[in-house]
């Protein structure tokens, strides 16, 4: 089996965080159930680019007890775990082409790889694979019936391709489900955000000034977050209404040049790029700290921070000091990359149960449905986004009420008023 890790030795270690995130996954635990007798995606090749972690790992064997052959690529240079990657090889024979840490040359190789087994169906995290496919010939990957995409950024890509009419395959917008957004974005990015910075930096959130760049799902749960642990959190948004519900829940709202004179930590999540440029470092704190939990590293205007520092160097793990010719000194995290991902494990592995059953669920309905789709991007279908939760809630022993047959009838009449 063709691969290209870091060390196969290493999988001992990857099968057991595996087999601890798996525990924590029940939904995804009941769909393999169901997979491994149906066989639904039986014959198939799914190429997918996504961080190579103990939760995708779990998709991943779903997948392949549905009857596909799987190939992972990562969807981020420094979101790869290791010993993910040896285990997936070595114990669930995955074709896995992650390094940790791995150069921008070798990334893109990767995605190579992932795509030249010809997949059937696509699974991307950022859209990069996607894009890499359009960049190809056509016959090159005629074959492809369908895919799914899991973040914002990605969607904001594919729609914008899919608007010139360029789109080459039907794909499900994964990250749209209210099961994804709502938690994954919201509790999943809020809590492992946190998780990132305070690795990285062993800083104390209490009293800090935090600022958000971007009032998001994300942004959401990233301001929740900071403020519970003790936080003086500040929004920075250019949509009025997220501003204004910023606002509302109690927090600082102010343009990033009035920020940058304020924070001590700066999160960007906003999924846009240049949003802390080169004129908000030289006015920063010294000692300001700047993370990035979006999902590419454009979001920091890096380059444009190195033509203002006279010196650079590395003072802990995942932290790189950059001194100004003020003498300020300015911290940016895991290079800008994500964070969550880059300083910490990511997501916890029960919202990520929620996100890749619609990963699971939506490849079922693509090989079901993909002949009367068009080349557009969907939303993942209404009944197994309710389906996800229903199963979530039972996996947490929670009963919830049906309606009556007489509620039914009035939500369906109009007659009846006052």
């Amino acid at each position: 089996m063709h691969y290209d890790i870091k060390d196969i030795k290493l999988a001992k270690k990857g099968a057991l965080r595996i087999e601890w995130a798996s525990k924590n996954m029940p939904v995804l635990s009941l769909i393999r159930q169901r997979f491994s007798k149906e066989r639904p995606l039986k014959g198939l090749k799914i190429a997918c680019c996504l961080h190579v972690t103990t939760e995708t790992a779990v998709l991943a064997e779903v997948l392949k007890s549905g009857g596909a052959d799987v190939y992972v690529c990562a969807s981020n240079p420094l979101s790869t775990q290791d010993d993910v990657a040896a285990s997936l090889v070595k114990d669930l024979k995955v074709g896995i082409f992650a390094i940790k840490g791995e150069n921008t040359k070798t990334y893109y190789e990767h995605m190579k790889s992932a795509l030249d087994v010809k997949p059937d169906i696509t699974m991307d995290d950022g859209a990069d694979l996607v894009s890499t496919i359009h960049q190809r010939p056509v016959s090159a990957h005629a074959n492809i019936i369908g895919g799914t995409e899991e973040t914002t950024t990605g969607v904001i890509r594919l729609r914008a391709l899919a608007g010139e009419g360029k789109l080459r395959y039907p794909i499900i917008a994964v990250n749209d489900a209210l099961t994804k957004h709502m938690f994954d974005n919201r509790y999943g990015t809020g809590q492992s955000t946190l998780d990132g910075v305070i690795r990285s930096t062993n800083k104390l959130i209490a009293g800090a000034n935090f600022v958000v760049c971007g009032y998001g799902w994300c942004g959401k749960g990233t301001a929740m977050r900071a403020k519970g642990m003790g936080a003086k959190v500040v929004v920075i948004e250019v949509d009025p209404l997220r501003a204004l519900e910023a606002t509302m829940e109690g927090f600082d709202v102010m343009p990033i040049k009035d920020a940058a004179k304020v924070g001590d930590i700066f999160v960007t999540v906003t999924g846009d790029i240049n949003v802390i440029r080169r004129e908000h470092f030289a006015l920063m704190k010294d000692g300001a700290i700047v993370a990035n939990s979006g999902h590419f590293n454009v979001e920091i205007d890096i380059p444009g921070l190195e033509k203002i520092a006279k010196f650079k160097r590395a003072t802990r793990d995942f932290v790189e000091e950059y001194t100004l010719n003020n003498g300020n000194k300015i911290y940016i995290l895991g290079q800008g990359r994500l964070i969550n991902l880059a300083a910490a494990e990511g997501h916890p592995a029960s919202v990520m149960d929620m996100s890749f059953a619609n990963q699971a669920l939506s490849a079922e309905h693509m090989v079901k449905n993909y002949r009367k789709l068009r080349k557009q991007v969907y939303t993942v279908p209404e009944d197994i986004d309710k389906n996800i939760a229903r199963l979530k809630l039972k996996s947490m022993g929670i009963k919830i009420d049906v309606l009556t047959p007489e509620q039914k009838k009035y939500l369906a009449s109009w007659e009846m008023g006052t």
